[in-house]
């Protein structure tokens, strides 16, 4: 299930420096309370904010929502995570108002992935998808790898990550920087010094 929020003349809206897609930047991941906080989300936040203007239009900002009724092996996840059996418009599903300022591209999916058709479109045939956002050990980390099989260049800003934990976020990065050249880690500062012309 996804559903993506894109004016189509901004279809294919990848710049030569890449397609900016910044994973889950929502409450259930940011706020303390949260059984899904994600301990270094604020300091993943401040990566994906000095990388925002080096993009200007061309980001893409995805959410993951619950299905309406859970199938095959996601009924024992949500078994295991009740609490998030909630309606899209639900407040955790928000992002943080930080960037829901700065996403009129968003792309919805129930899946850990966001490898949407709609992404897909967006970054195009020769394209490349940077990523950013959380977390590094599950939704950035399906992202990249359905990305990288679709044949798409695929950056993973490190410090615009982060995981459910220090070790996780680690050995996330280790298992895609496996994938080169399909898949490269790289930094902030990297990225912002590439030529965008």
């Amino acid at each position: 299930m996804s559903d993506a929020h894109t004016r189509p003349d901004l279809a294919s809206a990848a710049t030569p420096r890449g397609l900016l897609t910044v994973i889950d930047m929502q409450r259930v991941f940011a706020e303390p309370d949260s059984p899904w906080a994600t301990p270094r989300f604020y300091e993943a936040a401040e990566g994906v904010r000095r990388l925002l203007p080096a993009f200007g239009d061309h980001v893409t900002f995805t959410r993951f929502l619950a299905p309406e009724k859970p199938v095959g092996a996601w009924r024992a996840y949500y078994d295991a995570w009740p609490f998030a059996l909630q309606p899209p418009q639900a407040r955790l599903w928000e992002l943080t108002d930080e960037f829901a300022a700065h996403a009129p591209h968003l792309v919805d999916a129930a899946t850990f992935g966001k490898w949407t058709p709609e992404l897909a479109e967006r970054v195009g045939v020769a394209g490349r998808l940077v990523l950013a956002g959380v977390s590094t050990d599950c939704c950035v980390l399906s992202t990249a790898l359905a990305a990288a099989d679709a044949g798409v260049e695929v950056l993973v800003v490190a410090d615009a990550c982060a995981g459910v934990d220090d070790d996780a976020h680690a050995e996330a990065l280790h298992v895609m920087d496996l994938y080169r050249p399909l898949i490269r880690v790289v930094t902030v500062d990297e990225v912002l010094a590439m030529d965008s012309s």
